[in-house]
């Protein structure tokens, strides 16, 4: 990247962020999610079920948690997730906690619509491979899928679109309340010393420029490799493949960091194996800074007190 690119990310990031610090506590950059998110309850019972149902993949061998693992965060354990057949894909599957907090879907933001990202891997040839018609054919041949959604709908046969909407109201059930921070945030409970040095630091290095909203992520696009050049890799979902301006090489949504404790490993690329490693590494691609153990430490403790409680839909039965 030229320099004078490079400095311009750098200074709206200063900016940026020197502006959230001087927010008062009243007003944070980071604000607390809903403690009883709305929904649907019955659809999103049906989009569970279908979840975890590997009848979605053409082997059915998979299903959608295979690759969104509620036990690590509702993310892929693995650098990147393995399809049908043994077929490696070329990014690490982000979390689908708090998903609906998202202002577009998938790394490089190529769908904003929940119901529309929830059908494309199941179609995916490397995921799920599954075409839609037979994925209909096969619903439509299940009594019990058959008598649920007419339960939902009010209506049969059972469509692609229907599908879609039990998936996506599914995903928006999947919000994980009173982290500790949030907590904070609400004048519930302190911080510790380094929970709370942590959450300065993350505000005054920089980080909070990308990091922030209610998903502490997930509301914009951003380069990784802004001050130091990041790898790139050809086969991967960035900005430039569906822009194909040079801008947008190494440009992903940026990911929330809800939960992030949890989710190893990190990236786009899975390529970091854990939180430590993560906040060293972001500091020196993205805010060339060399960040000291004492600092990550800090920020570690902060970045743990993000972890919230599990989604209702997930303790409740079905």
């Amino acid at each position: 990247m030229e320099k004078p690119i490079i400095l311009k990310y750098l200074l709206v990031a200063i900016i940026f962020s020197s502006l959230l610090i001087q927010t008062t506590s009243a007003a944070e950059p980071i604000s607390p999610l809903p403690q009883a998110p709305t929904y649907q309850m019955a659809l999103a019972k049906l989009g569970k079920k279908l979840f975890f149902d590997p009848l979605l993949s053409l082997d059915k061998s998979l299903s959608c948690a295979s690759c969104h693992n509620f036990t690590h965060g509702g993310a892929e354990p693995k650098p990147v997730s393995i399809g049908i057949k043994g077929q490696k894909g070329h990014m690490n599957a982000p979390t689908v906690l708090n998903v609906r907090y998202n202002f577009a879907q998938f790394w490089n933001g190529r769908v904003e619509d929940l119901e529309k990202q929830s059908l494309l891997p199941i179609q995916n040839p490397i995921e799920m491979g599954l075409s839609l018609p037979i994925l209909v054919q096969r619903l439509n041949k299940q009594a019990e899928y058959t008598n649920e959604f007419k339960r939902v709908f009010k209506e049969s046969p059972i469509t692609s679109n229907q599908i879609a909407k039990a998936l996506a109201e599914y995903q928006k059930a999947l919000v994980t309340p009173n982290a500790k921070f949030d907590r904070y945030l609400r004048g519930e409970v302190k911080l510790t010393q380094s929970e709370e040095k942590g959450y300065q630091l993350f505000k005054s290095l920089g980080c909070i420029s990308c990091h922030n909203g209610q998903n502490i992520g997930g509301n914009s696009f951003q380069k990784i490799g802004v001050i130091t050049p990041y790898p790139y890799t050809k086969q991967q979902d960035d900005r430039y493949q569906l822009t194909g301006r040079q801008e947008d090489k190494n440009r992903f949504k940026v990911p929330s960091l809800r939960n992030v404790a949890l989710t190893a490993p990190y990236f786009h690329d899975g390529s970091i194996e854990n939180l430590d490693s993560a906040i060293i590494a972001m500091g020196y691609y993205n805010l060339g800074l060399a960040i000291t153990a004492s600092q990550t430490k800090q920020i570690s403790d902060f970045l743990h007190a993000l972890t919230g409680e599990q989604p209702e839909i997930m303790t409740t039965d079905d």
